[in-house]
């Protein structure tokens, strides 16, 4: 999910961007780490704070309950403990009964392309990988019989699931979608007008609210780098798999973590596909599986569910949509951070296009969820100006307070300049890793003059701690690092002057 790329806010009044709430609405968000091993993003169309809170607790124990059934990496959870078993029918419970049915179903439509055995083929090429070499032709073999085996079977009228084989299982693929349905049908039955539920950037869309949803560009993956697309998305689920996050680093090169089953090779032509359907499930599922097939495969197996649409983008840069996908594009997509403009600095030739200032964050990880700290990252000139931006997370406007360095660069209300937030579909990232990028353009959009800046991140948590980094940067051309030690909110953090296309 990429949750960071517009501002994430916990609006204490209408979205003043493309969705639409009930007049008396206000739209409240909630962001967190470290569920289901990435980020989780809330948001719903409530009365009164009161009520959101309420369906964010619904939300929450859905999603908490369903893990502990599902997860493939709690040791302690319904579907591990079934795992450890062999030959036995062992009842089990409607979740995970319909989980395991739902990938009988799947692999049979994909021809094989979505299977819970493709860990098999990951395990070999991590292993590799670790070794600093590529799989042999053994082992993906091996690999490939073991995932063309019959894993399980299953009694639906006696409520049993039989374990049959000791290849590696894992619920991948749609579970998350499913679990996120869920949640959002959990949180809709407390009286809110509508929810949004995004977990790693799969999600659902319920009720009265029309959000607008960025599709993250595989290429240009900062969380505030421009989409690829903006979708209005009502009453739909959306989706996105894509090799740009995850994968395997081997002799300089990299390898998708998404491996076609058939064959036990890391899937290398479609490098993002995003789904949008009716039903979380479907979005879920097909996405994986578009990242497998060809584009023409994925055409075809489309077209036989209703509602379905689709953009690919495969690693020579070409774009494949399906006939409706831009039916869904939002007529007035919100804006990133309009915060007010300042001149260019003065001073000194132009930046070089040739060169961007990247940071990498990464927050620090606590045990079970998390809710997610406050965060700027802007840049300044000399004069203290803010000339840029960069992100911004908080909680209810007032809450501004909370981040002060950012606060005082601001010329007007930091609340009238600020937009809604959008949701943001993207590959699954790992809890708490964030990207943020500078193309060394000023907030109205021309480039600055290279020169001497000072780059800022400010991180607070709710009843947590403040920290605050910064560094002055020499943006003339040379490429240059700051390292940040670990403090309590983040693990760590970098300062990147680099060229274009390499970090």
């Amino acid at each position: 999910m990429k949750a960071l790329t517009a501002v994430a806010l916990f609006l204490a009044l209408a979205s003043t961007g493309s969705s639409s709430v009930g007049s008396h609405d206000s739209l409240y968000r909630f962001n967190y780490e470290n569920v289901l091993g990435t980020s989780l993003e809330l948001t719903f169309s409530a009365a009164s704070e009161v009520q959101a809170h309420r369906a964010e607790a619904a939300a929450f124990s859905d999603i908490d309950r369903e893990s502990r059934i599902l997860s493939s990496w709690d040791s302690g959870s319904e579907f591990s403990r079934w795992t450890r078993t062999r030959g036995e029918a062992v009842r089990v419970s409607p979740e995970l009964m319909e989980v395991l049915s739902l990938y009988d179903q799947w692999r049979t439509r994909t021809g094989g392309a979505l299977d819970a055995s493709a860990e098999a083929a990951i395990r070999v090429w991590k292993n590799a990988a670790d070794r600093k070499r590529l799989p042999t032709r053994a082992e993906l073999d091996a690999a490939v019989a073991e995932m063309h085996r019959i894993h399980w079977r299953l009694d639906a009228t006696a409520g049993t699931a039989t374990h049959l084989s000791d290849t590696p299982l894992v619920l991948a693929s749609f579970t998350k979608s499913y679990i996120l349905g869920h949640a959002a049908d959990a949180a809709m039955k407390t009286g809110v007008d509508a929810a949004v539920v995004n977990i790693g950037g799969d999600l659902t869309v319920r009720g009265t609210l029309t959000e607008p949803v960025h599709v993250a560009d595989p290429r240009a993956d900062a969380e505030n780098d421009p989409p690829m697309a903006t979708l209005a998305i009502h009453n739909r689920a959306v989706a996105t798999s894509g090799d740009y996050r995850r994968g395997f680093d081997i002799g300089g090169r990299h390898y998708s973590h998404i491996v076609d089953p058939r064959t036990g090779m890391p899937a290398d032509d479609v490098i993002s596909s995003t789904v949008t359907a009716p039903n979380a499930v479907d979005a879920g599922a097909l996405a994986t599986a578009f990242s497998v097939m060809q584009p023409e495969e994925s055409e075809r197996l489309a077209k036989s569910i209703p509602g379905v649409e689709y953009l690919l983008v495969r690693k020579n840069g070409e774009r494949v949509a399906s006939p409706g996908w831009n039916l869904l594009a939002a007529m007035n997509p919100v804006q990133r951070l309009p915060f007010a403009l300042v001149p260019a600095a003065a001073g000194g030739d132009d930046w070089d296009p040739a060169m961007a200032l990247t940071i990498q964050v990464q927050l620090a990880r606590s045990f079970g969820f998390a809710k997610r700290p406050y965060l700027a990252a802007w840049v300044e000139d000399a004069k203290r100006a803010n000339v840029k931006t960069l992100a911004l997370w908080y909680g209810k406007p007032r809450y501004l307070n909370d981040l002060p360095a950012w606060s005082r660069t601001q010329h007007e209300s930091p609340w009238q300049a600020a937009s809604g937030a959008t949701s943001v579909s993207g590959a699954t990232r790992g809890p708490g890793d964030y990207t943020i990028g500078w193309d060394g353009k000023d907030s109205s959009g021309k480039f600055v003059r290279a020169g001497k800046y000072t780059v800022y991140l400010e991180v607070v948590r709710e009843h947590g701690t403040y920290q605050l980094m910064k560094k002055e940067m020499d943006f003339d051309g040379t490429p240059s690092q700051a390292l940040f030690p670990s403090n309590t909110e983040v693990a760590g953090a970098s300062f990147t002057y680099h060229k274009t296309g390499g970090r």
